[in-house]
């Protein structure tokens, strides 16, 4: 491959790092604090890209032309198009119902404390599911107990049951780990994926180590996909 060649395919990934880190599209796969690592990142690997092009058209009395080396060494560098290729045309969306149902019948919650501060006052209180799992799953102060509460996630489909859900992410999307409630009572016929925000009241003796916690649902609304998917 020349290198003219492959200096340009820099610039196309330096682009599409940029590209996405400009609007919300970098929120499906990392955390938004990773967005100015993502623009430096771009814009690093553009500028190094255009000099050495600029360097390498430059006249050199003594520049020996670079031939092709063959092999793996010569068709290498074109792996730098494939996450282009694939920002540019498949665009993936953040993880889902899918991920949620390989993860396995169980939610990934650790234990931090088992004592929560209290939650504020006056109902309904708007939670991130990651949080309502961990207070139903391990506060023993009962800070949830008769509580209304708003959960927002995407629906999941068990079979007949509805499921709420919603990826809590570390870093990025390759370490998400899913929360999931179970919704009981008239939670409507959602499709898979189906963003939801659900009004309910914590169902007592639902929660434990080994069991998804369900909500008794007290209104169902559909709303609009986030901007930003994932809890952190």
């Amino acid at each position: 491959m020349r290198r003219e060649t492959q200096h340009v395919l820099l610039v196309l990934l330096g682009g599409a790092l940029l590209r996405i880190a400009a609007d919300d599209t970098y929120l499906r796969y990392v955390r938004p604090s990773h967005r100015w690592l993502l623009l430096g990142a771009g814009a690093v690997i553009v500028v190094l890209a255009v000099v050495a092009l600029l360097r390498d058209r430059a006249p050199a009395p003594d520049a020996h032309p670079h031939g092709d080396h063959g092999g793996a060494e010569r068709h290498a560098p074109w792996l730098l198009l494939a996450p282009v290729l694939v920002i540019a045309l498949v665009a993936p969306p953040a993880l889902g119902a899918d991920a949620v149902a390989r993860a396995g019948p169980r939610n990934a919650v650790v234990q931090a404390s088992d004592v929560f501060a209290p939650l504020p006052p006056g109902d309904p209180v708007e939670l991130g599911v990651a949080e309502f799992v961990e207070r139903a799953v391990w506060d023993t102060t009962g800070t949830l107990h008769g509580r209304k509460v708003v959960l927002t996630g995407f629906a999941v489909r068990r079979g007949a049951a509805t499921e709420l859900a919603r990826m809590t992410i570390a870093c990025c999307a390759a370490d998400a780990r899913p929360n999931r409630v179970r919704l009981v009572g008239d939670a409507g016929d959602p499709a898979p994926d189906t963003w939801l925000r659900v009004r309910g009241v914590l169902q007592e003796g639902s929660a434990g180590p080994d069991q998804v916690p369900a909500l008794e649902v007290r209104g169902v609304e559909q709303v609009p996909a986030p901007s930003d998917p994932y809890e952190y």
